[in-house]
């Protein structure tokens, strides 16, 4: 199986690239919402992350990739400790997929052939500790939409039916890329994002040429291609692990949290959601850069992705919600 584009290798598209790097740091941000124009790297993107992201110790026999035996779920019936080094999980959610497949279900056979009531764990069972990947989010049933905001918010996947009464930790990050022409996103379901970002075609030539160079040469030359961009995943990793580091000893001012507070103010977010993850998308900026301390500018550089999708619509103003936001942090932040 050929391995997936390295995520270093990816042209532009800083914004996007950037706000998956956060997560990485700090997932409880709560996962990145990517829209745009076709072809323009989302799927890509995602699936450069999963090489990209450091590994996860898990029990090998837990099937929702356990850190310890305790964590493991009853109905697992897991009795052996032992431990392994695995990718950090990157979970496609296809459009199609039923209610059972995504939560998990009764075990068919071995209820025909034993005469047992047994689980069979679906999608979030696998995507626990890791992403949870839905392309064309915008696309995706209404029942499903539901199931996914109560799990985003509990952090636990429970299923009572069929005679089954089964629960077992889901805490995964939400990716999801779509076409805003293909249809809308529901404000509730948009909300449960803690990152946004628009893409959009390169419109400058040598960046276009740039991009068919590589493509080209990881279609044709892809043992070459990869040890070329094998260092840089490498650092960036790297560059993830250490930020986790910092991210703990990290200090914020009382300062900053004025100024996320009256820019979410002056925006009119609802709730308290767009300061919280504003605040947690600039501390991971902070570590990812290094920085000891949180400041100005940080929350200045992660507020676009933080806070354009929360905004309320003003028919009176035309400028896009991310150009709002800049206005707006102008104006706050000097």
């Amino acid at each position: 199986m050929k391995p997936p584009f390295p995520f270093s290798a990816i042209v532009g598209q800083t914004e996007m690239k950037q706000a998956m790097l956060l997560t990485a740091i700090d997932p409880s941000i709560g996962g990145v919402l990517v829209f745009g124009d076709r072809g323009t790297g989302k799927s890509t993107a995602v699936r450069a992350l999963a090489a990209l992201l450091p590994p996860i110790n898990a029990v090998k026999a837990c099937p929702v990739n356990s850190a310890s035996l305790s964590d493991c779920p009853a109905w697992a019936n897991v009795t052996d400790n032992a431990t392994h080094t695995i990718p950090t999980p990157v979970i496609d959610l296809p459009l199609g997929a039923s209610e059972d497949r995504v939560t998990g279900a009764l075990d068919i056979e071995k209820a025909l052939t034993k005469g047992e009531k047994a689980f069979q764990p679906g999608l979030l069972a696998a995507a626990n500790r890791g992403y949870l990947y839905i392309d064309e989010v915008n696309l995706l049933e209404d029942h499903i939409v539901d199931l996914l905001l109560d799990v985003a918010q509990s952090g636990e996947n429970v299923i009572e039916r069929e005679g089954l009464s089964i629960r077992h930790a889901a805490r995964f990050v939400l990716v999801g890329s779509g076409n805003p022409e293909e249809g809308e996103l529901r404000p509730q379901l948009l909300d449960r994002f803690g990152l946004s970002v628009d893409v959009a075609s390169p419109t400058d030539i040598d960046e276009r040429v740039e991009v068919i160079k590589r493509r080209d040469a990881f279609e044709n030359d892809n043992a070459a291609f990869m040890l070329r961009w094998q260092a840089e995943d490498a650092a960036l990793r790297d560059q993830i692990l250490k930020a986790r580091k910092t991210l703990t000893k990290l200090k914020t001012p009382e300062s900053s949290l004025r100024d996320v507070a009256e820019l979410c103010i002056k925006l009119g977010s609802d709730g308290l959601r767009g300061e919280l993850t504003l605040l947690k998308a600039a501390r991971a900026y902070a570590a990812l850069r290094d920085d000891t301390a949180l400041t100005r500018a940080h929350i200045r550089d992660v507020a676009p992705m933080a806070l354009r999708h929360r905004l309320r619509r003003d028919p009176l103003d035309e400028a896009g919600s991310g150009t709002r936001v800049v206005r707006m942090v102008e104006d706050v932040l000097g």
